[in-house]
């Protein structure tokens, strides 16, 4: 065994204690701040009930009063019993559930039944602590969601109530706050300890009597925001997708403060004022969000309630270099590139081996997507989205650019988080007359194949065509470049129809309205090939892919293009 190898074997063994240590850390710590922030009693009343922003289904309510529950795409009907006696058909279904997220479709309905019925659902699940679903129940960032959904729908679930149910009622959210203080610095890292945090502060404001726990709460969700949200307004799990999530919960809670009369933490205005922009920044011209590091089916619902309190609506920024993202916009064009290193290793559950790999809109329809996140069987999924090969991006034997936990006890553990992955990649942004430039290179495949990958994208000033080089650059970390196959992956949007052409090295692109795209490559064959596009909002969907190939001895460098061939129908993407 080479010493390159000894030393990859070992700086992953490195990666891995280190994780361990920090989940035994995080226990420890977890106890020890549980004394600082947590009720001290139960609350006499409720004094305010949040906004929820998300959109809600009047209709959704009869099927819940038949008891009929359907989450993420499986339906259980539990005959008259309760729900939460059912054994969960999933682990998403089970979180969905018991978030009460769904309480908000009874209250659209608003009527009496509505009322009754959410009010009984919500006293069995205080009478069967949860029920049989024990681990989704227990989950610190599930339990937030309840906190956070019985605060909202509080008049709804109170209207009409009797004094010993809203006892019941304050005693169980007292109860749920206090394990949510002694969970926190135990919750996985990311989206799911921000939303604990977040639940504390909802507690602290809408329970009567709380001004210790909403001071404390305070302070350590501007903490935890200044960590998250970074400096050009991206989350540091580098998934465009829970900027929405975030966004979400903080901006009825900077109502909430107003309305208590309260001063909000300023750093609750700060997340909220850099991360409004990045949802424009992610957008293409159909409003759906970029397929990057987690995100999944895009909810244009959601990013349409959110973007209502956008009150800045200046130029979209053309690079967000905290979070490793640019934008090319040209005409109705918009280009779409990763170009970070994957996030910190407690952030990157979810992150994907995609750096480099680009999307490509034009007006209001996508070309070259990535294939995404599936929201609907993602247990199915999960290793194949986020790997390389998944993307619009090369790829060197098969192999993905970043390294994910794959054992089955260590993923139990500490998750299935990136090991290990490129480096900070090195970004140069230009103008040239007629076009903009981007030049990117990662160190993700040095150790393994003595090789960087550097990646230029332009894009013409009347965005008609898009230039690509890719380029495979000898390196003296690792062993000595070998022979090694290649493929450059552009993964179609499921709207796209790709005819070879006889030349072999062209692709003929139709779109849905007619418009078509030529995609070239002077240096090597062009195959047309199937592919998924698994963030489909009814589930995976059939799609296709361009595969040129190569080896990193007889073709270091591939040049191609996508030119757009026929005038349709647009949009603007800006």
């Amino acid at each position: 065994m080479t010493g390159v190898a000894l030393g990859e074997k070992a700086r992953l063994a490195r990666a891995v204690a280190a994780e361990c240590a920090s989940v035994v850390w995080r226990g420890v710590a977890a106890r020890a701040a549980a004394t600082l922030i947590r009720p001290t009693r139960t609350p006499d009343k409720l004094v305010i009930a949040p906004q929820d922003l998300r959109t809600s289904d009047p209709t959704r309510a009869a099927e819940i009063y038949s008891g009929r529950f359907v989450f993420e795409a499986k339906s259980v009907d539990t005959k008259g019993g309760s729900p939460f006696l059912v054994t969960p058909p999933s682990q998403g279904w089970a979180e969905a559930l018991h978030g009460f997220g769904w309480l908000r479709h009874l209250r659209a309905a608003d009527t009496t039944l509505s009322r009754a019925n959410a009010r009984a659902l919500v006293d069995e699940w205080i009478a069967l602590r949860g029920g049989v679903a024990r681990g989704a129940v227990r989950r610190p960032e599930v339990a937030a969601r309840r906190v956070i959904s019985w605060l909202c729908q509080s008049p709804l679930i109170l209207d009409g109530a009797d004094r010993a149910f809203y006892r019941r009622f304050l005693r169980s959210l007292a109860r749920q706050t206090r394990r949510l203080a002694r969970l926190k610095l135990r919750t996985e890292d990311g989206l799911p300890r921000l939303t604990v945090a977040c639940a504390l502060v909802y507690a602290g404001l809408c329970l009567a009597g709380e001004t210790r726990l909403l001071k404390t709460a305070s302070k350590q969700l501007a903490d935890e925001l200044d960590r998250q949200i970074l400096a050009d307004g991206g989350h540091a799990s580098r998934n465009p997708a829970v900027i929405v999530e975030v966004l979400l919960d903080l901006l009825p809670l900077r109502q909430a403060f107003a309305v208590r009369g309260v001063a909000p933490p300023q750093g609750l205005l700060n997340a909220i004022d850099r991360a409004m922009p990045m949802l424009r920044f992610f957008r293409h011209g159909d409003g759906a969000f970029a397929q990057f590091n987690g995100a999944g089916p895009s909810r244009d619902d959601l990013v349409a309630t959110v973007l209502a309190y956008d009150d800045a609506r200046g130029r979209v920024m053309d690079e967000a270099p905290h979070s490793g993202y640019q934008r090319l916009v040209a005409g109705d064009t918009l280009a779409l590139a990763d170009v970070g290193a994957p996030p910190p290793r407690g952030l990157s559950r979810f992150a994907h081996a995609g750096c480099l790999s680009f999307e490509l809109s034009h007006g209001a329809e996508r070309i070259v997507v990535n294939c995404g996140a599936p929201e609907i069987g993602r247990e199915t999924w999960d290793a194949a989205a986020r790997a390389t090969a998944a993307h619009s991006v090369a790829v060197i034997a098969d192999t993905s650019s970043c390294r994910f936990v794959t054992a089955g006890w260590l993923r139990r553990l500490i998750g299935p988080l990136i090991l290990a992955g490129p480096s900070r990649p090195l970004v140069k942004r230009q103008r040239e007359p007629g076009w903009i430039r981007v030049t990117a290179r990662h160190d993700g495949y040095a150790r393994r194949f003595g090789v960087d990958h550097e990646r230029a994208l332009r894009l013409s000033d009347d965005g008609l065509t898009l230039e690509g080089e890719d380029r495979f650059l000898p390196v003296r970390v690792g062993p000595h470049p070998e022979d090694q196959k290649m493929a450059l992956r552009f993964h179609l949007h499921p709207s796209v129809r790709a005819a070879p052409a006889q030349d072999g090295r062209s692709v003929l692109l139709s779109a849905a309205s007619g418009a078509g795209w030529l995609f070239s490559s002077p240096d090597a064959v062009a195959e047309v090939e199937e592919s998924v596009h698994l963030s489909g909002a009814h589930g995976p969907r059939r799609a296709e892919q361009i595969v040129v190939r190569g080896t990193l001895r007889g073709t270091p460098s591939l040049t191609w293009s996508l030119r757009r061939i026929e005038p349709g129908p647009a949009r603007r993407a800006r």
